[in-house]
């Protein structure tokens, strides 16, 4: 049986506020063919995950000029169109999470986000200064699906294992948090989320 949840974790990417590279490129590089091979060869999500780890854009940048010179606009132009990149937020989502918070739920965020982007998002989504805290993989230099990151956010926010329900769009990182013992759900839609919460007894059924 099911521990009761009284600790909500919420994931950010794709489950609050959309993130689409290939839409924040389109005024950089407007054939859509070309964009698709700079995101798969050149600036591609291994090489941005490295930032969410807590790697300098600087530092970033200079590592793909070296090897490509001759795209060097098109990879500083990539930490300079970010803000077109979150296209915006998903609406019943983001009702549903600022219900929870109203109804004192305990909601805190667990994000894989470089840490100066997430301080432009906190600034442009007000309901990400909302809940009781967050854990930023770029300010703690640990990513998910790492368990150690599980384990500081847990340490941080004095939650208690079992009592902890995840909501993330990762399998992988889903798949590390109830290997650590979370209670956890993958986030494919709303629609699913909102069967889940009932399912795990946060909402009504």
């Amino acid at each position: 049986m099911q521990s009761p949840v009284h600790h909500i974790v919420f994931d950010i990417g794709q489950v609050l506020i959309r993130y689409d590279p290939d839409a924040g490129l389109s005024g950089v590089i407007p054939d859509a063919d070309e964009r698709a091979w700079f995101l798969e060869t050149v600036c591609t999500g291994d090489w941005n995950l490295e930032q969410d780890r807590g790697r300098t854009w600087a530092e970033a940048e200079a590592l793909l000029i070296a090897d490509w010179p001759e795209q060097a606009a098109r990879i500083r132009g990539f930490r300079a169109n970010w803000h077109r990149m979150i296209t915006g937020d998903i609406p019943p989502t983001v009702a549903l999470f600022e219900r929870l918070i109203d109804a004192g739920r305990d909601v805190t965020m667990l994000t894989n986000f470089a840490a100066d982007t997430f301080v432009e998002a906190q600034a442009r989504f007000g309901f990400l200064n909302r809940t009781r805290g967050v854990t930023v993989s770029g300010e703690v230099g640990l990513i998910k699906p790492d368990p150690a990151i599980y384990a500081l956010h847990q340490q941080v926010f004095d939650l208690e294992p079992a009592a902890t329900l995840f909501i993330d769009d990762n399998a992988a990182n889903v798949a590390a948090a109830q290997a650590f013992g979370w209670q956890a759900v993958h986030y494919l839609d709303h629609e699913r989320l909102v069967a889940d919460l009932a399912g795990c007894g946060v909402i009504p059924s």
